[in-house]
């Protein structure tokens, strides 16, 4: 009976990741096709503002811990992370808040850098990521090194999965939710993770980035 069930279970998680994935490709190579003049018009933008690279990319911890370079439009002045670095002050603050600078707070975001951050544009890049099999479109947010202590001894189960471009903390409010609450809100999403919860999530997601509920 244990046997059958536990058979029963794999069986359902192996379809559920197989049209998960075909969901991500198909997804998001028609929004990368659909979405093309903007990507090419905010990429000139970013770029004529400074002379450098329209695209950033950050390095995330992705499913069972390896690292992957997490694509987007660069919101900030070039090399942000080293500027962070050289100022204690300025970093202790970060660290403090949760991985991030409180809203109207970092000197590093640029005039086009807000608009694309507060409408998440910035995050569009994330496609390719998808397409490349390191991230999916509906899963906890991939994180930095340094936020893994977060999890404590939780943060295996949190690494069993692929890092989603949407997510359930991102429906819940994103920035506006720092830990240890997200640990929580994200790990949750794990335990109940499914095709139809999935769904949900997309779309309480795409309601979320339309009233650009905690964006900065």
């Amino acid at each position: 009976m244990i046997d059958k069930e536990l058979n029963e279970n794999i069986n359902t998680h192996c379809v559920y990741s197989f049209f998960k994935r075909i969901t991500d490709v198909v997804i998001s190579s028609i929004a990368l096709i659909v979405l093309s003049p903007l990507i090419l018009i905010l990429s000139i933008i970013i770029f004529f503002q400074d002379g450098h690279n329209p695209f950033y990319k950050q390095v995330r911890i992705g499913k069972d811990g390896q690292p992957f370079g997490m694509f987007k439009f660069r919101s900030m002045v070039y090399q942000a992370d080293k500027i962070l670095q050289s100022n204690p002050k300025l970093y202790k603050k970060y660290v403090d808040n949760g991985f991030k600078l409180p809203e109207g707070e970092d000197p590093r975001i640029t005039k086009i850098g807000a608009f694309i951050r507060k409408t998440s544009l910035d995050e569009i890049p994330q496609f390719l990521n998808i397409i490349l099999g390191e991230m999916t479109l509906v899963g906890p947010r991939p994180i930095i090194k340094k936020e893994m202590v977060e999890y404590g001894n939780r943060i295996n189960e949190f690494l069993s999965v692929k890092p989603g471009a949407l997510g359930l903390w991102q429906a819940s409010g994103r920035a506006n939710i720092g830990y240890p609450e997200r640990c929580d809100i994200e790990l949750r999403y794990i335990e109940h993770a499914s095709f139809w919860y999935d769904t949900k999530i997309f779309f309480a997601c795409c309601i979320s980035i339309l009233k650009k509920d905690g964006a900065f």
